[in-house]
């Protein structure tokens, strides 16, 4: 059958339809419309060999993750979107994402198509997973030529089902099977709904109807989605060796994005606005080895160093100055890493920079020294605090003593360190975020979690406690943890550190 002019998807009553896509440019659009050219377009193409793809290493892995979660929801249908594309402006989109949830429990990365959704029926011992997505347009419509939000002439090939099938070892069917799927909902059916608002709000109205339509009613199947979101980001607290692997292979390419910014010092520093330099330079490398940067990398000279999400990078490098570059780059399977080194732009440390920075670095490996399982991950920072509470007690910073200071009640040295020490890292980079206080911040640690220790010391350039040589000066040194069954393992030990290595590989 023949479609009409650039199609999409939407929801309507009876669930998923096509419609005219919404940002079609009809207004300066010069695409022939003539029978003549339709016949034309869609003939003569070179049959194409869809054979099965191989299964890649993480099917197992991800099968496993859905069979935990559906061992804690017997009974129910969980719907989890991968989302929609985001835009950024009129008919431009940002870099597609897929939310981390379906990513977690489907394996599908950088080439997941947007708008996919995973479904897990309930049947007899557990669920039946489901991969819907938009299948390839084809070659008798007039998607693949003339729709510039999906169309293969826009876009490219999108994978046949049984591409997809193969490789991720689950069961696809069409995207646009999935409304009469959902249009059967019930008060049983969960969603992951920060995904897709559209798809979300499209389920509250089918599920208000099997279910009390009061405020109650309605807060209580936001609850319940609550609590799936939430049991989603705990499953990730402890990675499987699939995902401990990827968080090596993220750091290793790390390093060498860190490897091309000092490369490139000098045309770094001879720029106005080096910093924004620094950010290109590590983003090729992201481009290069993953699928992009895990976040807006923070490229942070002189006093800018001293603000902690320093992102706008328009600031040049200069000689004598410390750079703060805190940058990760992001695998194809979405595992990001999270690293923080701060180097001298000269080459050298001046006497006050080395004693700031050795400090911190002091601070970092108490902190992973007692990294093992059974203590509590707030141990964590509270171990790298008593150092830096010890330093700047030491140079006469606070009004009371390093233990006084300590105290709940005092907490004076968090004016030179207000962050944390440590957060989950996977596939965000801020991981596990909607897990519960006890099982993040007062949860025991376990073999195979994977975490940052990043302290630091920030003096700002307008700070009157501080002495005149330290203020503009911000130091961190963030690693990349992972629990090991009798301690701990730092990926990023080989991404130099100590003032001595830090020096030869400036030099180099």
């Amino acid at each position: 059958m023949r479609t009409g002019a650039r199609r999409a998807v939407r929801w309507e009553n009876g669930g998923m339809a096509e419609q005219t896509a919404p940002r079609a440019t009809a207004n300066r659009s010069t695409t022939p419309v003539s029978e003549g050219f339709r016949s034309y377009i869609s003939t003569n193409w070179a049959e194409r060999d869809e054979a099965d793809a191989a299964p890649l290493e993480v099917a197992s892995f991800a099968a496993d993750r859905r069979a935990r979660i559906s061992a804690m929801y017997p009974g129910k249908r969980l719907v989890l979107p991968a989302g929609p594309a985001k835009p950024r402006s009129n008919d431009d989109d940002y870099p597609y994402r897929a939310h981390s949830a379906f990513a977690h429990l489907t394996g599908w990365g950088a080439d997941t198509v947007p708008g996919s959704v995973l479904v897990l029926d309930p049947v007899d011992g557990g669920h039946e997973a489901t991969l819907f997505f938009r299948e390839p347009a084809g070659r008798d419509t007039d998607e693949f030529y003339a729709n510039p939000e999906v169309g293969e002439f826009w876009t490219g090939r999108r994978p046949s089902p049984s591409e997809v099938a193969s490789s991720l070892g689950l069961r696809t069917r069409g995207l646009t099977l999935l409304g009469d799927l959902l249009e059967h909902a019930d008060a049983d059916t969960l969603v992951v709904r920060e995904a897709d608002p559209a798809l979300t709000a499209r389920l509250d109205e089918v599920r208000g109807r099997h279910h009390e339509t009061d405020v109650a009613g309605a807060d209580t199947l936001e609850a319940q989605d609550a609590q799936l979101l939430r049991d989603l980001s705990e499953m990730r607290l402890v990675k499987d060796a699939w995902e401990v692997q990827q968080m090596r292979l993220a750091v290793d390419v790390t390093k060498l994005g860190f490897d091309d910014v000092i490369a490139d010092r000098d045309e770094i520093m001879a720029h106005p606005r080096g910093e924004r330099l620094v950010e290109g330079t590590f983003n090729r490398r992201a481009r290069a080895e993953g699928n992009a940067t895990g976040y807006s990398t923070i490229a942070a000279s002189g006093e800018h160093a001293c603000i902690l999400h320093w992102t706008r990078n328009d600031g040049p490098v200069a000689a004598g100055d410390l750079i703060l570059i805190d940058a990760g780059i992001e695998l194809d399977s979405y595992y990001t890493a999270d690293i923080t080194r701060t180097l001298p732009v000269s080459g050298r440390f001046t006497d006050v920079q080395r004693k700031v920075y050795e400090a911190v670095l002091e601070a970092a490996d108490a902190a992973f020294a007692i990294v093992k399982p059974g203590i509590r991950f707030r141990e964590v920072h509270a171990e790298a605090m008593k150092v830096i509470a010890a330093k700047t007690a030491e140079w006469g910073l606070l009004p009371v003593t390093a233990e006084e200071s300590l105290e709940p009640e005092h907490q004076y040295h968090r004016r030179y360190m207000v962050h944390g020490t440590s957060h989950h890292l996977g596939l965000d980079v801020h991981d596990c975020a909607q897990a519960r206080r006890e099982l993040y911040t007062d949860g025991v640690l376990e073999a195979g979690m994977v975490f940052t220790i990043e302290p630091g010391l920030y003096f700002q350039p307008d700070d009157l406690t501080v002495p005149e040589e330290f203020r503009g000066i911000g130091v961190r040194i963030e690693d990349d943890i992972v629990v090991t069954e009798d301690g701990a393992l730092n990926l990023s030990a080989g991404i130099p550190r100590t003032v001595a290595d830090v020096e030869a590989w400036l030099a180099r």
